[in-house]
């Protein structure tokens, strides 16, 4: 039972359990998508990221109608296009790019199969709705430990392999030169990708999944001045932007006469402005650089 909290001002709204279920399944989400959209962009593997996003909503669709966790839908899922992905092991990016959207088309087919199932013999109207979107406040305190502990696991993966995971990114070539096992890496990146797809996806909803696994990595990336610091921030704006989407989708619905706007709009509207900060404060960073003499001090 996750324990009450007194009247503090502004953090009233943790006294709401749904607000608590969506703080720690947020949390989570936050900063496995923080650490391992960095990769995804230091890879060039973007477009991947947003097809296993996209892709774990047939997952699920399929949870929906079968009557299972929707977390073990969405990852199961994922995993699937990850392992394909991983089996047709192309290096080219152009023939990476080509793979990964026939696998998207075959995933989005399967997402409307389910989601026309979940229509026509599904009890839950919503079902749609939530998992394209996202229905952060709707999910069940029952799913906080399985997330808590997968997300968990996925960052202690990185941990333990974050050098090796690193330098593969950086020069594949160069790895398997030093002996590293880099298609075994190459594996265990794109699980650990389909992972964190997985968790996005279950917390602002398939469609939306892509800006919080791309968004505050992007953002780090401009602020950073090498890797470790890519990671931290990128971390760091990931939750700021959903503990902040949270608030604002809680306090909306006493702005808007109970019509409270959707968590997903304020964490993605976060994320859309962390990464527009982070560009503009790069470029004016570089403009005073090349404007700085040669030998000036500070």
């Amino acid at each position: 039972m996750i324990p009450e909290f007194p009247d503090l001002g502004l953090l009233h709204f943790l006294n709401d359990p749904s607000v608590r279920s969506a703080l720690w399944i947020g949390t989570m989400a936050a900063m496995l998508n923080g650490v391992i959209g960095v990769f995804a962009i230091l890879r060039s593997q973007a477009f991947a990221g947003h097809a296993l996003g996209d892709i774990s909503s047939a997952g699920g669709a399929a949870a929906v109608f079968t009557g299972i966790s929707a977390l073990w839908g969405f990852l199961g899922m994922a995993w699937l296009a990850a392992l394909v992905l991983s089996a047709l092991g192309l290096k080219r990016a152009g023939e990476r790019d080509l793979v990964t959207g026939v696998v998207l088309g075959g995933g989005l087919g399967i997402s409307a199969l389910f989601l026309y199932l979940d229509a026509t013999g599904s009890s839950y109207s919503g079902a749609a709705v939530s998992i394209m979107f996202g229905s952060l406040f709707g999910i069940p305190g029952s799913m906080v430990l399985p997330v808590i502990l997968s997300a968990m696991a996925g960052l202690l993966l990185v941990l333990l392999c974050y050098h090796p995971l690193l330098l593969v990114a950086a020069d594949p070539d160069l790895a398997r030169v030093m002996g590293v096992p880099a298609a075994f890496l190459e594996t265990l990146y794109l699980l650990l990708l389909g992972l964190a797809a997985a968790i996005s996806a279950l917390t602002v909803g398939a469609i939306l999944a892509t800006a919080l696994l791309l968004g505050p990595a992007g953002a780090a990336i401009h602020l950073a001045r090498h890797p470790a610091q890519a990671f931290l921030y990128a971390a760091g704006i990931a939750f700021f932007c959903v503990v902040a989407g949270i608030y604002l989708a809680y306090e909306s619905f006493y702005w808007f006469d109970g019509m409270a706007w959707p968590v997903s709009f304020f964490v993605v509207v976060l994320v859309l402005l962390s990464y527009l900060l982070a560009a503009a404060g790069s470029r004016i960073g570089i403009r005073q650089g090349r404007q700085t003499p040669a030998g000036a001090t500070r």
